[in-house]
């Protein structure tokens, strides 16, 4: 059976797009910009392509285009990345550490924030908060899984110090469908990480002995070969404030303690796209 990962760009139908995430024009996109009235490009394509300059995060742009809706606004943008008319800027560009297995932890983490992705994932949290208490978990990115992952098991990391909770969690999901390795510490997790195939999830727990869960999230959504690995936070602390800070470095998805079989199973389900 094909073992293509579940993120990886031949298994998914949309490309998640993060708040921090900064995109500079392609050469392709540039030709389009300057071909003018001849361009074939939707006026919001067009509009959101003269914006972007490689140095404002997607979170920037949301505000300066308070007008259209974010997720219309990311649905544009991943046709833009689609049709190779916008790149991703590379940590090099941006002035940032690259962040390299060797280094992953070590190497200091530059802050991936801005204003406005602070503002939109403040705003998404006060959206995300009633779900959390009413379906104890939350998705804010969910893939689109093509056919060739069903029948295999998926692999899942579970990054968590408590015994208990790492039992719980790989007895609720299915083995037949899902391999849970797990974490209990910053060794151990940079050790699966790196191994390869990577984990297709990473649920991450914020509180650790030795490791911050948001720091470990912000350097995951930091990394080029990492990035694209759904990650869901699983943790007690539910306050708008601590879910606002996992939203804008990346997080795909929330699950609250205590969590029962089904919120875990269909907040993985969603994330996934399964």
């Amino acid at each position: 059976m094909d073992k293509t990962p579940i993120y990886s760009a031949g298994n998914r139908v949309e490309t998640p797009v993060y708040a921090h995430d900064v995109f500079k024009v392609s050469e392709s996109g540039r030709a389009q910009i300057r071909s003018g009235q001849a361009t074939t490009l939707p006026r919001d394509a067009l509009a959101l392509l003269v914006m972007l300059d490689g140095k404002r995060t997607v979170g920037d742009v949301e505000q300066s285009l308070s007008g259209l809706d974010p997720k219309a606004l990311r649905q544009v943008l991943r046709s833009l990345l689609s049709a190779n008319l916008v790149e991703e800027v590379s940590m090099a560009e941006r002035g940032e550490v690259e962040l390299d297995f060797g280094a992953f932890f070590a190497a200091a983490a530059r802050a991936n924030s801005s204003l406005g992705a602070e503002t939109s994932a403040v705003e998404e949290a006060k959206k995300a908060t009633p779900e959390l208490d009413q379906k104890g978990y939350y998705v804010a990115i969910a893939r689109q899984a093509v056919a060739c992952v069903q029948g295999r098991r998926i692999d899942i990391l579970i990054v968590e110090d408590d015994p208990d909770v790492v039992s719980l969690v790989t007895r609720i999901l299915p083995a037949a469908r899902f391999h849970v390795t797990s974490a209990a510490n910053k060794a151990q997790s940079l050790a699966r990480l790196n191994q390869m195939p990577s984990p297709e999830l990473i649920i991450l727990d914020v509180h650790l002995p030795d490791l911050n869960g948001f720091d470990l999230l912000a350097r995951l959504k930091a990394h080029r070969v990492l990035k694209p690995i759904p990650v869901v936070m699983l943790t007690a602390d539910a306050e708008p404030r601590s879910i606002a800070r996992g939203l804008m470095h990346g997080a795909d998805g929330y699950i609250t303690k205590p969590f029962d079989s089904a919120a875990l199973l269909k907040g993985v389900d969603a994330v996934l796209g399964l």
